[in-house]
């Protein structure tokens, strides 16, 4: 799985969870450790638990990938998923704020997600 659809997939399995305010952030040009960071939110210890596992069991069970390391604990309300080419970043909003890795990567370009298409419905 090429870095692009890696970090497009950890995006979608942490939105499944209801992680909030996700934000891929494209640093390849910008970065000679990975290629891309995911962001994402989770509100209390339980849900910063239940978006990592998603994101690990998931890759793990569809597509054979798993973190070569996995840094931090619930406990201490930020959690790195390192997958080489994309490194996912699962933190409390407090902790988020404080570190500020949007700002401290302000020119890395961001993946917007894709806008899912509006079903019309016909009134009969």
């Amino acid at each position: 799985m090429d870095s692009k659809k890696l970090a497009v997939t950890i995006r979608e399995l942490a939105d499944a969870k209801k992680a909030e305010n996700i934000t891929v952030l494209d640093v390849r040009g910008l970065s000679t450790v990975t290629d891309f960071f995911v962001i994402a939110t989770g509100t209390s210890e339980p849900h910063l638990r239940a978006i990592a596992d998603e994101i690990t069991e998931k890759l793990e069970e569809n597509a054979g990938l798993r973190p070569r390391a996995i840094d931090g604990q619930v406990p201490t309300h930020w959690m790195v998923l390192d997958y080489v080419d994309v490194i996912a970043h699962v933190m409390r909003a407090e902790v988020r704020a404080k570190y500020d890795l949007e700002g401290l990567w302000g020119d890395a370009p961001r993946l917007r997600p894709r806008r899912k298409a509006k079903v019309k419905t016909v009134a009969g």
